[in-house]
């Protein structure tokens, strides 16, 4: 299947995910020519290899950089541990990564269909906002984002719910798992897909999941050719880690991933135990991971295999509590000055956990997934002082929201469809 159908189609008809048929490895020479290059030259030259059966070299070389025209900074805060700020695009949020480039794909691939096109995504936090910010406005589409009511930061409810236009922002009575379900059950129903053209934008849209490899392997090629480099990954649907995991495949200089999760534990149980046992979401400060059934789980199996023990051997696990999540936040702040949101505190988390099995005395990377002031309710008691709002996101809490309301069924749903 092209990739283009894939992106176009959101979900398989089945129900299944997309998966790149191959994962072309490239030699370590190749990865040591792009050693210390920018961003968008790590991010030009990985499309080139995944998608270059698709696109002219010219195409791909004009529409990464225009989606990925902000920075992807790398703070070092001693000498094994550094942060990857992927907060710095429209939305303040490292989801602007996928969802920015996932526009511009499908704005190339349907230039020339006139049928509307409607981009359904259930949101537990920032993938509402960056999806909405990435496609408002984009002739020819129509953004359906379901979050569940109550249970996403005021900041992040904002950015998604007061744009208008093409963006309908819908609150789900339930919980984000409900949110997910609605939007699979939509997907499944084929007499609803002959009425209404469909695609993702949530981690299940491969189109946002292969743009989040390209910082990955940006970052592990700032470090030294002999450094053994260990990203820690603030999991909740685990969608990042499985990008993580890709870049990896594809040859990418890494040697391990930390899964640091909330008390959404269903990942981190199952690489204990070897029983995948999806439970109801828990509410934590950290929204954005309050997924009980995470959707990528199949591709990170797909990716090892369904192999446990070789899943193990690259991905370490570890589960934090909302106190424990204060602590990191109120330590970075004293310890490095550094300001953390939530998700990024959890990440930070994972780095302290006992070592990776696959290396020894690694680089630590931990990714720094959204802005603090997105989260302030939390940050700013846990460091005893005023976070500062950028403009956009005080803008966005200052407009009306603009919000339908439904149960958590799919006939309410495929109705407002």
């Amino acid at each position: 299947m092209a990739f283009r159908q894939a992106v176009v189609s959101g979900m398989a008809p089945d129900g299944g995910l997309y998966v790149p048929a191959t994962l072309e490895r490239r030699p370590a020479d190749w990865w040591d020519g792009l050693r210390h290059a920018p961003f968008q030259d790590v991010a030009v030259a990985m499309a080139q290899v995944l998608l270059g059966d698709e696109f002219d070299e010219g195409e791909l070389a004009a529409l990464i950089p225009d989606a990925l025209n902000f920075p992807i900074p790398i703070v070092r805060l001693d000498d094994a541990l550094q942060a990857v700020e992927l907060f710095h695009g429209p939305t303040f949020a490292f989801k602007d990564v996928g969802a920015r480039t996932l526009a511009r794909l499908l704005s190339h691939f349907e230039a020339a269909d006139e049928q509307p096109l409607t981009i359904l995504v259930a949101t537990s936090g920032d993938t509402g906002s960056a999806v909405a910010q990435a496609f408002w406005g984009v002739p020819r589409t129509r953004v359906v984002v379901l979050y569940p009511e109550g249970q996403v930061s005021q900041v992040q409810e904002a950015q998604f719910t007061t744009l208008g236009g093409n963006i309908t922002a819908v609150a789900v009575r339930g919980t984000f798992d409900d949110c997910q379900r609605l939007a699979k059950e939509a997907f499944a129903d084929a007499a609803l897909r002959q009425r209404v053209r469909l695609t993702s934008a949530n981690s299940i849209s491969l189109g946002r999941l292969v743009p989040q490899m390209f910082y990955y392997a940006y970052a592990a090629l700032q470090a030294g050719p002999e450094a053994r480099v260990v990203f820690s990954v603030p999991s909740g649907n685990f969608g990042n880690l499985a990008a993580g995991v890709m870049a990896w495949r594809m040859g990418a200089p890494i040697s391990g991933f930390v899964a640091a999760t909330n008390l959404n534990d269903t990942v981190p149980r199952y690489l204990e135990t070897g029983h995948y046992e999806p439970r109801p979401s828990v509410a934590t400060v950290a929204n954005a991971m309050d997924v009980g059934a995470p959707s990528n789980f199949e591709r990170l199996q797909w990716l090892f295999g369904g192999d446990r023990a070789a899943m193990r051997a690259m991905i370490s696990a570890n589960v934090h509590t909302n106190d424990d999540v204060r602590r990191a936040i109120a330590e970075l702040h004293r310890r490095y000055g550094y300001v953390a949101d939530p998700h990024t505190a959890i990440a930070y988390l994972g780095t302290q956990a006992p070592q990776h099995p696959s290396t020894s005395a690694p680089q630590h990377l931990f990714l720094a997934t959204a802005h603090p002031a997105k989260f302030a309710e939390v940050v700013e008691p846990a460091i005893g002082e005023a976070v500062p709002i950028p403009g956009p996101l005080a803008e966005a809490l200052a407009r009306p929201r603009l919000v339908e309301r439904i149960g958590p069924t799919h006939r309410e749903l495929a109705n407002l469809l």
